[in-house]
Order: structure tokens, then C-alpha cells, then sequence
């Protein structure tokens, strides 16, 4: 697998993918520093580690999920190395029988293939479908760190002691936004969930 071991700030020189580039726009209107580093596909854990101590932080473990009637979505960030135990997420969001979303909700709901699911990938999705799910280790770390934006994408890594979205008020173009939302930073969880014990 190619890596590139140059560390590069900020958004590359040349045009990239659209989806690319909407990440990159949105970071930049929220004036969050960010460090990136281009290489292929990572489809194992040491590749994630060697590409983890070029950006010096953690990379997060996404989940793009759904219930058995494929009827709600959810998107978990949680550390890397940390099990996920579907019967006591189930409990907390109170949904039974959760399981993986498919590669088609995916693509129709947040314009990603599978091994690109990130928190970015939010800006896609347009009708507020998913719920973002942060579980408590990852929420207070620092930095923060995402997948890639799409699958040639590089990975991208901003440091700050919350995420980015939940400094501005929720607007059709920000992470983890939901139109229900009273305040900036209410979560709309329900009680017992990650994001809620966060």
C-alpha cells in the first residue's frame, strides 16, 4: 500500500474530487487547522497505525448504522481499538437489532463508498437522515481524527478540543447538524446514548 510520508496543512494545491473538496471547504469556513496525508486504501490495522504516528493522533473507528427496517441511521464514532457491542448500543439509542448500513445508503445518503465513512460525510446528507453518535472516549480527545473524505482522498487530522461543528449553530453545510436542535450545542440523542454521556 502507497503512503505518502510528507505531512502536508491544509488543502492540497491541486483540484481534487468534488466531495473532496467540499471537506476541505467546510474545515476552512469553520477556521479549523487541519493536517492531512495521502496514501491508498488502509485496509489493515497496521496500515492505519503507521499512518496514524505520521498525523500523531488516533484514528477513529465510524460505523454507519441502521435498524432492521433500514428505517433510521446512525453514524458511531468510537476509538480504533475499542470493541463495539451492538446489544448494549441497541439499549442506549433504543433500536433494536442494529446492524451495518449497506454500501447503497451509503452512496444515496452520504455520497461515500465503503472505507470512506466519516463525520464529514454528514455535509451530504441533506435531508438530516443520520444521527451522529460520538462515544465518550473519542469526544474528549484531542485531536480528533477522521476517515478520508472519499475514497481518494487523503486522511485528514484537526486538533481542538471539540469537534468543529459544535462551535457554530447547525446549517445545511455542518457535521452533525440537525434542524431540531433549540441551541449550538444541545445533542438531540436520545437520553442514555454516547453523545448524550459525552
Amino acid at each position: 500500500m502507497y503512503i505518502d510520508h510528507t505531512v502536508y496543512t491544509g488543502r492540497p494545491a491541486d483540484r481534487r474530487a468534488d466531495k473532496e473538496e467540499r471537506c476541505y471547504a467546510l474545515l476552512d469556513s469553520l477556521g479549523v487547522a487541519y493536517t492531512r496525508v495521502d496514501h491508498d486504501h488502509a485496509d489493515t490495522i497496521e496500515a492505519c497505525h503507521e499512518i496514524e504516528k505520521l498525523l500523531g493522533c488516533e484514528i477513529c473507528k465510524n460505523l454507519f448504522l441502521t435498524n432492521r427496517q433500514m428505517t433510521e441511521l446512525w453514524l458511531l464514532l468510537m476509538p480504533g481499538d475499542k470493541p463495539f457491542k451492538t446489544k448494549l448500543l441497541s439499549k442506549q439509542i433504543g433500536s433494536a437489532r442494529l446492524s451495518f448500513a449497506t454500501p447503497e445508503q451509503m452512496l444515496d445518503v452520504l455520497d461515500i463508498t465503503p472505507g470512506s465513512v466519516s463525520v464529514l460525510g454528514l455535509i451530504n446528507d441533506r435531508e438530516n437522515r443520520v444521527r451522529l453518535l460520538i462515544d465518550r472516549d473519542p469526544s474528549a480527545c484531542t485531536p480528533v481524527s477522521t476517515a478520508r473524505p472519499c475514497a481518494s482522498a487523503p486522511r485528514i487530522c484537526w486538533k481542538r478540543s471539540s469537534p468543529p461543528w459544535a462551535t457554530r449553530r447547525p446549517s445545511s453545510t455542518c457535521p452533525g447538524k440537525r434542524n431540531d436542535r433549540k441551541h449550538p450545542g444541545e445533542s438531540t440523542a436520545p437520553r442514555g446514548s454516547p453523545e448524550r454521556r459525552a
